[in-house]
Protein backbone atom coordinates (compact mmCIF):
# COMPACT_ATOMS: atom_id res chain seq x y z
CA UNK A 1 0.00 0.00 0.00
CA UNK A 2 1.41 3.32 -0.83
CA UNK A 3 1.26 6.67 1.46
CA UNK A 4 -1.49 7.92 0.02
CA UNK A 5 -4.10 5.52 -0.09
CA UNK A 6 -2.32 4.96 4.08
CA UNK A 7 -3.51 8.74 4.16
CA UNK A 8 -7.21 8.25 2.79
CA UNK A 9 -7.59 4.69 5.05
CA UNK A 10 -6.47 7.57 7.98
CA UNK A 11 -8.86 10.19 6.61
CA UNK A 12 -11.91 7.28 6.34
CA UNK A 13 -10.95 5.79 9.55
CA UNK A 14 -11.52 9.54 11.06
CA UNK A 15 -15.20 10.40 9.17
CA UNK A 16 -16.03 6.70 10.38
CA UNK A 17 -15.15 7.53 13.69
CA UNK A 18 -16.85 11.25 13.82
CA UNK A 19 -20.05 8.92 12.97
CA UNK A 20 -19.97 6.28 15.39
CA UNK A 21 -19.36 9.81 17.90
CA UNK A 22 -23.02 10.68 16.95
CA UNK A 23 -24.42 7.37 17.58
CA UNK A 24 -26.98 7.63 20.49
CA UNK A 25 -26.30 4.04 21.01
CA UNK A 26 -22.74 4.52 21.29
CA UNK A 27 -23.28 7.79 23.65
CA UNK A 28 -25.06 5.59 25.49
CA UNK A 29 -22.59 2.99 26.06
CA UNK A 30 -19.66 5.42 27.97
CA UNK A 31 -16.42 2.92 28.06
CA UNK A 32 -16.82 2.77 24.28
CA UNK A 33 -17.65 6.31 23.68
CA UNK A 34 -14.45 6.85 25.43
CA UNK A 35 -12.42 4.61 23.51
CA UNK A 36 -13.31 5.80 20.45
CA UNK A 37 -13.45 9.53 21.40
CA UNK A 38 -10.00 9.27 22.33
CA UNK A 39 -8.88 7.67 19.07
CA UNK A 40 -10.98 10.67 17.20
CA UNK A 41 -8.81 12.99 19.00
CA UNK A 42 -5.58 11.23 18.05
CA UNK A 43 -6.16 11.43 14.56
CA UNK A 44 -8.02 14.88 14.23
CA UNK A 45 -4.09 16.73 14.12
CA UNK A 46 -3.10 14.19 11.10
CA UNK A 47 -6.10 14.66 9.02
CA UNK A 48 -6.75 18.25 9.70
CA UNK A 49 -2.82 18.86 8.47
CA UNK A 50 -2.96 16.07 5.76
CA UNK A 51 -6.47 18.03 4.25
CA UNK A 52 -5.16 21.40 4.34
CA UNK A 53 -1.54 19.53 2.57
CA UNK A 54 -4.23 18.30 -0.15
CA UNK A 55 -6.09 22.28 -0.56
CA UNK A 56 -2.45 23.64 -1.11
CA UNK A 57 -1.06 20.99 -3.48
CA UNK A 58 -4.71 21.55 -5.20
CA UNK A 59 -4.39 25.74 -4.93
CA UNK A 60 -0.68 25.40 -6.16
CA UNK A 61 -2.08 23.38 -8.93
CA UNK A 62 -4.71 25.93 -10.16
CA UNK A 63 -2.27 28.90 -9.90
CA UNK A 64 0.28 27.09 -12.75
CA UNK A 65 -2.60 26.62 -14.69
CA UNK A 66 -2.55 30.50 -14.64
CA UNK A 67 1.13 31.19 -15.97
CA UNK A 68 0.21 30.70 -19.20
CA UNK A 69 -2.77 33.65 -18.97
CA UNK A 70 -2.41 36.52 -21.64
CA UNK A 71 -2.10 39.05 -18.92
CA UNK A 72 1.54 39.78 -17.62
CA UNK A 73 0.08 41.24 -14.53
CA UNK A 74 -1.96 38.15 -13.50
CA UNK A 75 0.90 35.80 -14.39
CA UNK A 76 3.15 37.78 -12.11
CA UNK A 77 0.22 37.33 -8.85
CA UNK A 78 0.08 34.09 -9.91
CA UNK A 79 3.77 33.07 -9.64
CA UNK A 80 3.48 35.06 -6.27
CA UNK A 81 0.57 33.10 -5.35
CA UNK A 82 2.52 29.91 -5.67
CA UNK A 83 5.68 30.93 -3.89
CA UNK A 84 3.40 32.08 -0.89
CA UNK A 85 1.76 28.66 -1.01
CA UNK A 86 4.61 26.48 -1.44
CA UNK A 87 6.09 27.78 1.94
CA UNK A 88 3.10 27.44 3.65
CA UNK A 89 3.02 23.74 2.29
CA UNK A 90 6.08 22.71 3.39
CA UNK A 91 5.50 24.50 6.89
CA UNK A 92 2.50 21.97 7.01
CA UNK A 93 4.39 19.01 5.56
CA UNK A 94 7.05 19.00 8.57
CA UNK A 95 3.97 19.33 10.72
CA UNK A 96 2.39 15.77 9.40
CA UNK A 97 6.02 14.70 9.02
CA UNK A 98 6.33 15.33 13.07
CA UNK A 99 2.61 14.00 14.04
CA UNK A 100 2.99 11.11 11.87
CA UNK A 101 5.80 9.71 13.73
CA UNK A 102 5.48 7.31 16.44
CA UNK A 103 5.99 8.72 19.73
CA UNK A 104 8.96 6.67 22.32
CA UNK A 105 7.00 5.78 25.19
CA UNK A 106 9.45 6.91 27.25
CA UNK A 107 9.94 10.15 25.58
CA UNK A 108 8.15 12.12 28.90
CA UNK A 109 10.26 10.00 31.74
CA UNK A 110 13.41 11.59 33.89
CA UNK A 111 16.72 10.01 33.30
CA UNK A 112 19.45 8.60 35.26
CA UNK A 113 22.75 9.43 33.12
CA UNK A 114 25.64 7.35 33.97
CA UNK A 115 28.94 8.25 33.02
CA UNK A 116 32.63 6.65 33.42
CA UNK A 117 36.39 7.08 32.46
CA UNK A 118 37.21 4.72 29.82
CA UNK A 119 40.66 4.49 27.98
CA UNK A 120 42.89 7.97 29.44
CA UNK A 121 43.48 7.35 32.88
CA UNK A 122 43.74 11.12 35.02
CA UNK A 123 42.55 12.35 31.67
CA UNK A 124 39.68 10.66 30.98
CA UNK A 125 37.97 11.01 34.54
CA UNK A 126 38.53 14.90 34.14
CA UNK A 127 36.80 14.41 31.05
CA UNK A 128 34.21 12.54 32.38
CA UNK A 129 33.84 15.58 35.09
CA UNK A 130 33.74 18.21 32.38
CA UNK A 131 30.62 15.79 30.75
CA UNK A 132 29.03 15.77 34.28
CA UNK A 133 28.85 19.46 33.96
CA UNK A 134 28.16 19.83 30.27
CA UNK A 135 24.95 18.02 31.07
CA UNK A 136 24.40 19.78 34.14
CA UNK A 137 24.00 23.10 32.70
CA UNK A 138 22.15 22.23 29.93
CA UNK A 139 19.51 20.98 32.65
CA UNK A 140 19.42 24.26 34.13
CA UNK A 141 18.67 26.15 31.09
CA UNK A 142 15.94 24.01 30.07
CA UNK A 143 14.80 23.92 33.98
CA UNK A 144 15.34 20.69 34.84
CA UNK A 145 16.26 19.03 38.49
CA UNK A 146 19.69 17.58 38.68
CA UNK A 147 20.28 15.19 41.87
CA UNK A 148 23.74 13.30 42.34
CA UNK A 149 22.93 9.65 43.04
CA UNK A 150 26.57 8.21 43.58
CA UNK A 151 30.21 9.07 42.22
CA UNK A 152 33.55 7.68 42.70
CA UNK A 153 36.71 10.57 43.09
CA UNK A 154 39.48 10.16 40.31
CA UNK A 155 41.56 12.12 43.21
CA UNK A 156 42.54 14.78 40.64
CA UNK A 157 38.99 16.92 40.56
CA UNK A 158 37.94 14.04 38.31
CA UNK A 159 35.05 11.17 38.12
CA UNK A 160 35.62 7.17 37.39
CA UNK A 161 31.82 7.60 37.61
CA UNK A 162 29.33 9.32 38.56
CA UNK A 163 25.34 8.57 38.60
CA UNK A 164 22.68 11.11 38.33
CA UNK A 165 18.71 11.78 38.47
CA UNK A 166 17.58 14.44 35.75
CA UNK A 167 14.26 15.43 36.61
CA UNK A 168 11.50 17.28 34.10
CA UNK A 169 9.65 17.67 30.92
CA UNK A 170 10.54 15.40 28.25
CA UNK A 171 14.47 14.92 29.61
CA UNK A 172 14.54 11.53 27.89
CA UNK A 173 13.33 12.58 24.92
CA UNK A 174 16.38 15.32 24.16
CA UNK A 175 19.37 13.45 26.08
CA UNK A 176 18.35 9.72 24.92
CA UNK A 177 20.89 10.16 21.80
CA UNK A 178 23.70 10.55 24.63
CA UNK A 179 24.28 7.24 25.15
CA UNK A 180 27.53 5.80 23.65
CA UNK A 181 31.23 6.43 23.95
CA UNK A 182 32.32 10.12 23.83
CA UNK A 183 36.37 10.83 22.76
CA UNK A 184 38.24 14.01 23.91
CA UNK A 185 41.14 15.23 21.89
CA UNK A 186 43.58 17.39 23.79
CA UNK A 187 46.46 18.31 26.03
CA UNK A 188 46.19 17.42 29.57
CA UNK A 189 47.41 19.67 32.34
CA UNK A 190 49.64 17.33 32.97
CA UNK A 191 51.06 17.09 29.46
CA UNK A 192 54.98 19.07 29.80
CA UNK A 193 55.76 18.52 25.99
CA UNK A 194 52.68 19.87 24.74
CA UNK A 195 51.29 16.27 23.18
CA UNK A 196 47.76 15.84 22.49
CA UNK A 197 46.48 12.83 24.09
CA UNK A 198 43.30 10.87 23.30
CA UNK A 199 40.93 9.80 25.73
CA UNK A 200 37.47 7.99 26.13
CA UNK A 201 33.91 8.16 28.37
CA UNK A 202 31.20 6.91 27.99
CA UNK A 203 27.90 7.70 28.78
CA UNK A 204 24.40 5.67 29.44
CA UNK A 205 21.34 7.79 29.47
CA UNK A 206 18.44 5.24 31.13
CA UNK A 207 14.62 6.48 31.78
CA UNK A 208 13.78 6.21 35.04
CA UNK A 209 11.73 3.13 35.60
CA UNK A 210 8.72 3.49 38.21
CA UNK A 211 7.82 0.51 40.25
CA UNK A 212 5.19 -0.96 37.90
CA UNK A 213 7.50 -1.15 34.74
CA UNK A 214 9.81 -3.34 36.48
CA UNK A 215 8.99 -6.19 38.85
CA UNK A 216 11.50 -6.69 41.28
CA UNK A 217 11.16 -9.98 43.74
CA UNK A 218 12.88 -9.55 47.02
CA UNK A 219 13.61 -12.69 46.94
CA UNK A 220 15.64 -11.95 43.24
CA UNK A 221 17.89 -9.68 45.62
CA UNK A 222 21.04 -9.82 47.55
CA UNK A 223 21.81 -6.86 49.95
CA UNK A 224 25.32 -6.20 51.34
CA UNK A 225 25.98 -3.68 53.55
CA UNK A 226 29.59 -2.35 54.62
CA UNK A 227 31.03 0.76 55.90
CA UNK A 228 31.86 4.00 53.58
CA UNK A 229 35.09 4.84 52.10
CA UNK A 230 36.38 8.64 51.72
CA UNK A 231 36.45 11.51 53.79
CA UNK A 232 32.72 12.39 55.23
CA UNK A 233 32.67 13.24 58.59
CA UNK A 234 32.69 9.90 61.61
CA UNK A 235 29.75 9.05 60.39
CA UNK A 236 30.95 7.71 56.95
CA UNK A 237 33.70 5.55 58.15
CA UNK A 238 32.21 4.35 61.55
CA UNK A 239 28.48 2.67 60.40
CA UNK A 240 27.97 0.24 57.99
CA UNK A 241 25.80 2.75 55.55
CA UNK A 242 26.72 1.81 52.10
CA UNK A 243 24.56 -0.60 50.11
CA UNK A 244 25.16 -2.81 47.47
CA UNK A 245 22.56 -4.59 45.56
CA UNK A 246 22.60 -7.79 43.40
CA UNK A 247 19.77 -8.78 41.22
CA UNK A 248 20.46 -12.51 40.84
CA UNK A 249 18.71 -13.10 37.86
CA UNK A 250 20.58 -10.94 35.92
CA UNK A 251 24.08 -10.27 37.53
CA UNK A 252 23.41 -6.75 38.20
CA UNK A 253 25.31 -4.92 40.82
CA UNK A 254 24.32 -1.72 42.21
CA UNK A 255 26.57 0.28 44.97
CA UNK A 256 25.82 3.24 46.66
CA UNK A 257 27.31 5.02 49.39
CA UNK A 258 26.90 8.79 48.76
CA UNK A 259 24.64 9.23 51.94
CA UNK A 260 25.01 8.99 55.43
CA UNK A 261 21.70 7.00 55.82
CA UNK A 262 22.13 3.05 55.01
CA UNK A 263 18.36 3.72 54.00
CA UNK A 264 19.13 6.65 52.02
CA UNK A 265 21.71 4.62 50.11
CA UNK A 266 19.01 1.17 49.37
CA UNK A 267 16.35 3.44 48.38
CA UNK A 268 18.58 5.05 45.78
CA UNK A 269 20.44 1.98 44.38
CA UNK A 270 17.03 0.71 44.09
CA UNK A 271 15.72 3.61 42.05
CA UNK A 272 19.70 2.70 39.80
CA UNK A 273 18.89 -0.93 39.39
CA UNK A 274 15.38 -0.62 38.39
CA UNK A 275 16.18 2.12 35.51
CA UNK A 276 19.07 -0.58 34.22
CA UNK A 277 16.53 -3.83 34.55
CA UNK A 278 14.03 -1.18 32.05
CA UNK A 279 16.95 -0.40 29.71
CA UNK A 280 17.56 -4.01 29.32
CA UNK A 281 13.94 -4.89 28.58
CA UNK A 282 14.52 -1.84 26.34
CA UNK A 283 17.56 -3.35 24.59
CA UNK A 284 15.66 -6.65 23.60
CA UNK A 285 12.75 -4.72 21.95
CA UNK A 286 15.34 -2.96 20.20
CA UNK A 287 17.44 -5.94 18.97
CA UNK A 288 13.90 -7.67 17.93
CA UNK A 289 13.61 -4.19 16.19
CA UNK A 290 16.29 -4.35 14.08
CA UNK A 291 16.85 -7.61 12.93
CA UNK A 292 14.12 -6.19 9.97
CA UNK A 293 15.06 -2.47 10.44
CA UNK A 294 18.23 -0.87 11.36
CA UNK A 295 17.77 2.68 13.40
CA UNK A 296 20.45 5.31 12.07
CA UNK A 297 20.34 7.44 15.21
CA UNK A 298 19.89 6.42 19.00
CA UNK A 299 20.66 2.96 19.08
CA UNK A 300 21.70 3.39 22.75
CA UNK A 301 25.01 0.97 21.97
CA UNK A 302 27.09 1.62 24.76
CA UNK A 303 30.26 0.77 22.64
CA UNK A 304 29.71 2.94 19.85
CA UNK A 305 31.42 5.88 19.33
CA UNK A 306 28.98 8.62 18.43
CA UNK A 307 30.60 11.69 19.24
CA UNK A 308 33.91 13.73 19.28
CA UNK A 309 35.24 16.69 21.15
CA UNK A 310 38.46 18.35 19.31
CA UNK A 311 40.35 20.81 21.62
CA UNK A 312 42.87 22.29 19.56
CA UNK A 313 40.61 23.08 16.94
CA UNK A 314 37.24 24.27 18.67
CA UNK A 315 35.11 21.45 17.10
CA UNK A 316 32.62 18.72 18.50
CA UNK A 317 31.49 16.08 16.19
CA UNK A 318 28.69 13.71 15.90
CA UNK A 319 29.35 10.50 13.81
CA UNK A 320 26.01 9.45 13.52
CA UNK A 321 24.79 12.38 11.82
CA UNK A 322 28.23 13.68 10.24
CA UNK A 323 27.67 17.22 11.61
CA UNK A 324 31.04 19.26 13.01
CA UNK A 325 30.62 22.79 15.17
CA UNK A 326 33.11 24.63 15.16
CA UNK A 327 31.93 25.79 18.76
CA UNK A 328 33.16 23.59 21.14
CA UNK A 329 33.06 25.79 24.13
CA UNK A 330 29.87 27.24 23.89
CA UNK A 331 28.57 23.43 24.10
CA UNK A 332 30.72 22.50 26.91
CA UNK A 333 28.64 25.40 28.58
CA UNK A 334 25.64 23.43 27.86
CA UNK A 335 24.36 24.30 24.66
CA UNK A 336 23.45 21.30 23.29
CA UNK A 337 20.75 21.99 20.72
CA UNK A 338 22.56 22.08 17.67
CA UNK A 339 23.28 18.78 18.00
CA UNK A 340 20.44 17.61 19.71
CA UNK A 341 17.93 19.12 17.00
CA UNK A 342 19.26 17.36 14.00
CA UNK A 343 19.24 14.24 15.94
CA UNK A 344 16.20 14.53 16.75
CA UNK A 345 14.75 15.44 13.17
CA UNK A 346 16.78 12.14 12.11
CA UNK A 347 14.86 9.85 13.86
CA UNK A 348 11.94 11.42 13.08
CA UNK A 349 13.07 10.40 9.14
CA UNK A 350 14.13 6.74 10.15
CA UNK A 351 10.77 6.07 12.15
CA UNK A 352 7.79 7.40 10.55
CA UNK A 353 4.69 6.05 9.93
CA UNK A 354 5.05 6.57 5.86
CA UNK A 355 7.22 7.29 3.70
CA UNK A 356 5.45 10.59 2.00
CA UNK A 357 1.85 11.78 1.27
Amino acid sequence: MDSSNKWIEIESRYATLETKLGDPQVIRDQEQYLKLAKEHSSLAPMVAAYRTCVWLRDEIRKNQELLSDADVEFRELAREEIQSLKVRLEEVEGRLVELSTPKDPNDEKNILIEIRAGTGGEEAALFAADLFRMYCRYAEDQGWRVELLSHSDSGVGGFKEVVALIEGSGVYSRLKFESGVHRVQRVPATEAQGRIHTSTVTVAVLPEAEEVDVDIHPDELRIDVYRSSGPGGQHVNTTDSAVRITHLPTGLVVACQDEKSQHKNKHKALKVLRSRLLDLKIKEQQDEISRTRKSQVGTGERSERIRTYNYPQGRVTDHRIGVTLYRLPEFLEGDLDPLIQPLMAQQQSDHLITGGF
